[in-house]
């Protein structure tokens, strides 16, 4: 997961609260659920020791907003200055998870949250399309694409005395409405930096629009079964596309880090463990940080420069220095050099719970110190 939107996060001033729960409002009694959660995650807070204005930031972030469609699950991180973070996640919580702290805990957002990429929903028929674009910095817009290409349906009988057949103008007017609908798209694609283009709509509509959008853009281009331009048709289908959509692009971004760290282990441009990663974190030189079980290890952190102990940070002249979880103060310091964080399952379980791909070889940087 690219990093650079909570750039700005991590330099907030603490403490925090992070609440990662199941927000899912799919059942009859899910407001009723939903209230048991909100007490739950207040009491939690107060054993932690939240102050009464966090709490009640916590509580008017998980009253206020309007409940989801469906299955959903959902982080609220909320510091000092108000609500820092509040995204929806690609699958529920399987239990809820609290924690007040001095960093924002961003580990539940690496593993379950959606990679923030604009992406495209084109709606079809031989009559045009709904396009919505939902962009990263939300600011979402919808628009209708019609371009006037009517007759669309084929006559049938004997309608065609003195007009000739009707099947040919309707078959191009059909592809009139769906080249305007594939240029809007890849205005689109081109504007906002669409990285994913969901298509639904029949499947003879689906195919012939495929057909006039450039290759750059039928590339990112995902087909949605059961979702017509009818009022509401498909909704679940269509979010549940989506979900599946960021979740195998999510995986395939750990499998390619995974395979990427077996590829440069022992070549001085790969790490693991608490000591050989805080190490690389402190030169900057993290590419992509690989969180697995931490298991409640800790670091010794002060201004933001980190060290598995007390004993190594203040070999760096940092000064008074706190031992804080590693599973909040690694991935903010690797936010902090720009790093890119994935969360790794039972497929790779690096030492002490840490892996890194790096920029460039450590060995050879090393040596080049003593030179």
């Amino acid at each position: 997961m690219r990093t650079d939107r909570f750039r700005t996060l991590v330099d907030e001033p603490g403490p925090f609260a992070t609440v990662y729960y199941d927000n899912s409002h799919n059942t009859e009694d899910a407001s009723a659920v939903s209230e048991l959660t909100v007490r739950s995650v207040l009491s939690d807070l107060d054993e932690q020791g939240a102050d009464a204005t966090l709490k009640a930031a916590v509580e008017a972030a998980l009253t206020e907003s309007a409940p989801p469609v469906g299955r959903s699950g959902r982080v609220v991180v909320v510091g000092p200055n108000g609500v820092v973070l509040d995204e929806q996640l690609i699958r529920p919580a399987v239990a809820t998870e609290v924690r007040v702290s001095g960093l924002p805990y961003l580990v539940p957002v690496v593993e379950h949250g959606f990679e923030r990429t604009s992406y495209a929903v084109a709606v079809v028929d031989h009559a045009g399309a709904d396009l919505a674009i939902h962009r990263v910095d939300r600011t979402d817009v919808a628009t209708s694409v019609d371009a006037g290409g009517y007759p669309v349906h084929k006559a049938s009988g004997a309608e065609t005395s003195g007009y000739g057949d009707p099947q040919p103008r309707a078959e191009e007017a059909a592809r009139k409405n769906l080249r305007a609908a594939a240029d809007e798209i890849e205005q689109a694609v081109d504007r906002d930096d669409v990285g994913v283009v969901f298509i639904g709509g029949d499947d003879q509509a689906r195919a012939e629009l495929r057909r006039h959008l450039a290759d750059r853009v039928r590339e990112r281009a995902v087909d949605v079964e059961g979702v017509t331009r009818s009022a509401d048709s498909g909704t679940d289908n269509l979010r549940k596309r989506i979900d599946e959509q960021f979740a195998q692009r999510q995986l395939s971004e750990l499998e390619s880090a995974i395979q990427r760290f077996r590829e440069e282990e022992g070549t001085g441009r790969a790490a693991q463990g608490l000591a050989g990663v805080t190490a690389a974190l402190r030169s900057g030189n993290v590419d992509t940080l690989i969180v697995g079980d931490l298991a409640g290890r800790t670091v010794a952190s002060a201004d933001g420069v980190v060290a598995p102990d007390a004993d190594t940070l203040s070999q760096y002249g940092a000064g008074d220095s706190a031992i804080v979880p590693a599973d909040e103060a690694l991935p903010a310091a690797a936010i902090r050099v720009d790093a890119s964080i994935v969360r790794t399952d039972e497929r790779f379980a690096p030492d002490d719970g840490i892996a890194a791909v790096l920029r460039f070889d450590e060995f050879s940087s090393a040596d080049a110190a003593t030179r």
